[in-house]
């Protein structure tokens, strides 16, 4: 069966009521969990509201009881990773287990620039992620004091206490298609695999190299969850949907991947995701006012899903 959760762009307006709203519908609604990104704007103006994601993640788990959660992604530019694995592991104690971990490089240059976090060229860049993806999983892992010096951390005896309450702490998701750099560090560190606006054929070939990459590190093919972030333009009818979409061309959509239609067309479409391997789905829902919306897709295409 394939799970279907609702990530949204937490720089895109996201304030406390719109946060609480959404978190309160998705956990009745029956969704399998609320993702948010963590940025600080969006890549071009006007700028808009945008909650800190560890103060929004902390409210979720103590105000949500079945959800799953986490970042899509957080990028190790933003805080230490001794700080994130500080966090993580108290916010998934908080909510009894439910935190994915989910990292990245970081991007954008734009926020970085306005808020002064040196973004790097894009090889150091990923080997500050390889050493932040190191000290987040030694002190998730180790119940013993942690030593490490690389080039952008360094640690002497440090433990992380109070010890994780799941063994090993929250898992580790890692986003991205990329074979060179982002696919080879998902089969080192991560637990899950979240692929990013891809259609089913390309899943199937990416999902591929995934599996030669985690055979060479003897690592099982079935150790890595294996799910995917995508955009919806959902509608109660075709009106709907042209209104959602607007002047966007549907079929050149369809063809990155993204989930269009009405709730049959939706329906088909998370299926053949499911047929080349997706276990679960993040569908992008990008007006946070639309709970309405949201209650339609939720009743219109879940029930589907489980059967």
């Amino acid at each position: 069966m394939l799970e279907v959760a609702i990530m949204i762009e937490g720089q895109n307006g996201l304030n406390w009521p719109r946060w609480q709203r959404l978190a309160q519908a998705v956990e009745e609604l029956g969704f399998a969990g609320l993702y948010r990104s963590d940025h600080y704007t969006n890549a071009n103006p006007p700028d808009l509201d945008s909650l800190e994601l560890w103060a929004s993640l902390t409210w979720l788990a103590s105000h949500t009881r079945r959800i799953e959660f986490g970042p899509l992604v957080t990028p190790v530019s933003f805080r230490h990773p001794t700080m994130t694995a500080r966090m993580a592991s108290a916010v998934d104690d908080l909510s009894g287990g439910r935190l994915t971990l989910g990292l990245g490089a970081g991007w954008q240059e734009r926020e970085h620039s306005h808020f002064g976090w040196d973004l790097l060229d894009v090889p150091r860049r990923f080997k500050r992620l390889d050493e932040g993806l190191q000290v987040i999983t030694r002190l998730l892992t180790s119940d013993q004091p942690v030593d490490f010096e690389g080039e952008f951390y360094r640690l002497k005896e440090a433990i992380l206490l109070p010890r994780p309450q799941r063994p090993g702490g929250p898992p580790l998701l890692i986003g991205g298609n990329g074979p060179r750099r982002t696919l080879p560090l998902v089969a080192r560190y991560a637990a899950e695999w979240n692929a990013v606006f891809i259609p089913p054929s390309r899943f199937v070939e990416v999902n591929r190299q995934l599996d030669e990459l985690l055979s060479a590190q003897g690592r099982s093919p079935a150790s890595v969850r294996r799910s995917l972030m995508t955009g919806c333009y959902f509608g109660r009818d075709e009106s709907g949907v042209r209104r959602k979409v607007g002047n966007r061309n549907i079929a050149d959509l369809r063809e990155r991947g993204v989930i269009v239609g009405t709730a049959n067309e939706v329906v088909e479409q998370l299926g053949r995701l499911a047929e080349a391997g997706v276990q679960g789905v993040m569908l992008q829902w990008l007006d946070l006012d639309d709970l309405d919306g949201l209650e339609a897709l939720a009743e219109a295409v879940l029930p589907q899903m489980s059967d």
